[in-house]
């Protein structure tokens, strides 16, 4: 069994990653400066044998004795991650030199968590990890977009230089229980409005498309790609290629709920991609990944978990 190290552990995420790694037997080191990662997330592992959960900023340097790192910290909502803009390009940029540096100094492999964002605005579709991007380096958006390319220059720059073991994963849309209500991301957004019948909120004209994964499918993509050899570094597409648009998703949440809401549809934010759907031939071909849990069963498991917070 090894010793992990899991940073923004307390998170929605981070949280799933935790638990299976705890599962699995491993001594789990969980890191989270609860910005938006909660106690609650991992309230299920206290008091288990195999996990510690770490107050900390990765901002700062931090030092244990690890066999493994997956570096996930990072608000990863437009509402959280344009809260403190500088914060989140630090979070990113110099968590990423903080957790290099001590997989550098104690020889262990480490996961950057890094997003579709990386695509920006893309014009060419699906994605394919050769497309560089068609990123806006001064928007709103920037901290969390050219933070997150950063952190993988960073990465297999240390690998080039310093030979530190790297993993690289591209995340795309993801949903699951331990989602923030408030985040504004739109799975959450829909369902709880759908619940509470009020007006399910669509900026733009709802054509734009987004492909949605379900955390499980997610979490086993992470652990497959950790466990490759040594020689494989990324990056590496972790998506659901289903692509709906955000009008078909709205739909479907209504009739999951049988709700009473109407779709209004408001200005579309700056810089919001217009199409977002993951070529994943690489992860099937190196990794024999594919997600398995399709949107209807997933937003049922959501809806089920979301209807604690609708009094």
């Amino acid at each position: 069994m090894k010793t992990i190290l899991v940073t923004g552990g307390a998170g929605f995420i981070g949280s799933h990653l935790c638990t299976r790694l705890v599962n699995e037997g491993h001594d789990v080191i969980c890191l989270d400066n609860f910005f938006t990662g909660s106690k609650n997330n991992v309230a299920h592992l206290a008091g288990k044998y195999n996990f510690e959960l770490v107050r900390h900023d990765v901002v700062f340097p931090y030092f244990a004795e690890v066999d493994e790192i997956y570096n996930l910290a990072c608000p990863a909502s437009p509402i959280q991650y344009q809260i403190d803009p500088i914060q989140t390009v630090k979070t990113s940029v110099m968590g990423a030199i903080n957790m290099l540096g001590l997989a550098n100094r104690v020889k262990a492999k480490i996961l950057q968590a890094s997003t579709s964002e990386i695509y920006g605005d893309p014009v060419i579709h699906p994605q394919p990890e050769s497309y560089w991007g068609n990123v806006n380096p001064v928007g709103f958006r920037s901290c969390y977009d050219e933070g997150k390319r950063c952190a993988e220059t960073l990465f297999m720059d240390y690998h080039r230089q310093n030979h530190v073991r790297i993993k690289i994963i591209r995340i795309f849309n993801t949903y699951g229980p331990r989602m923030l209500p408030n985040d504004g991301r739109v799975v959450s957004n829909f369902i709880l409005q759908a619940l509470k019948n009020e007006d399910i909120t669509i900026y733009g004209s709802g054509n734009q498309t987004r492909s949605f994964q379900y955390v499980d499918d997610l979490i086993e993509g992470m652990i497959r790609v950790m466990n490759t050899d040594d020689g494989f570094t990324g990056p590496i597409n972790i998506g659901n290629p289903n692509e709906f648009s955000i009008s078909e998703l709205a739909e479907k949440i209504v009739e999951i709920t049988g709700s009473r809401s109407k779709i209004v549809y408001k200005p579309l934010p700056h810089d919001d991609p217009k199409q977002r759907q993951p070529d994943i031939t690489f992860a099937k071909d190196v990794l024999g990944w594919e997600p398995k849990v399709q949107l209807q069963e997933g937003l049922i498991q959501m809806v089920d978990y979301f209807k604690k917070y609708v009094v």
